[in-house]
């Protein structure tokens, strides 16, 4: 029988890169939007999509096309700029999650720095607020990170586990333990607490069993998964993972 503070864990699928094998050929398929939709059908809770600043995968019409036609919460993540705050308030995705961005990094590299760039990250939220936006912070389990979090005032936040997940051993145990006391301590202060980057099916039983992590957002191994069971098939595993860890029987961490 699960434990109930277990329960409610979401699974958003991220459909980034779907995009980059088009972008490789510069062709019209295949088509992320209908990855989107073929991953709703299959059970996703939500769809996230990049618009980097650089186009390198997501397009603008990507966000419009899915945005019309996605029967589940589209998550758009993006960097914290004019431009991208600007057509965010245009297309009004449900949910907007603020990301680092660097031109010449492969994928996110690690969290946004909201303590830097707090007065920055506050005007963008208020922005996005008043267009109705629902907003996350991306950011390291940092407890600078989760004041200045609280200070801009946004509802949710997703702690990036690439560390983690790039770790063995005890390099991966002692991070571990800094995601799930950071949930805890988020969650205390009436954050929503979300976790994603590098998870796949062979370590994402240790953040699904944190019960302060409510969602999980999960794109490349997923997609690279795909190609050799389907989309849905690959969604379905996923799913058995986490729900396999989360309503285990109570564990230590490890």
């Amino acid at each position: 029988m699960s434990h109930p503070s277990l329960a409610g864990l979401r699974l958003g699928i991220n459909i980034d890169h779907v995009a980059t094998v088009r972008q490789a050929r510069g062709t019209a398929y295949p088509d992320p939007v209908e990855a989107g939709l073929l991953a709703a059908s299959a059970g996703a809770d939500s769809l996230t999509i990049h618009l980097r600043e650089d186009r390198r995968h997501i397009q603008d019409h990507d966000v419009t096309r899915l945005l019309a036609r996605s029967p589940v919460p589209v998550n758009l993540e993006m960097a914290v700029t004019d431009e991208m705050v600007d057509i965010a308030c245009r297309v009004r995705p449900r949910f907007v999650c603020l990301v680092p961005e660097k031109r010449e990094e492969v994928t996110t590299e690690g969290g946004l720095d909201v303590a830097a760039h707090q007065d920055a990250v506050a005007a963008a939220c208020l922005t996005l607020r008043a267009a109705g936006i629902v907003t996350a912070l991306f950011i390291d389990a940092d407890p600078a990170q989760l004041a200045a979090c609280l200070a801009v005032g946004v509802p949710h936040i997703e702690i990036h586990t690439g560390r983690y997940a790039d770790t063995e051993g005890d390099d991966r145990h002692a991070e571990l333990v800094r995601i799930r006391d950071f949930a805890r301590e988020a969650a205390a202060a009436g954050l929503e607490v979300h976790a994603g980057h590098g998870l796949h099916l062979h370590n994402v039983g240790a953040i699904a069993r944190i019960p302060e992590v409510v969602e999980l957002n999960i794109g490349h191994s997923i997609v690279a998964r795909s190609m050799f069971v389907g989309l849905p098939m690959a969604i379905a595993e996923m799913r058995r993972a986490m729900n396999e860890a989360r309503f285990a029987q109570a564990s230590p961490v490890a």
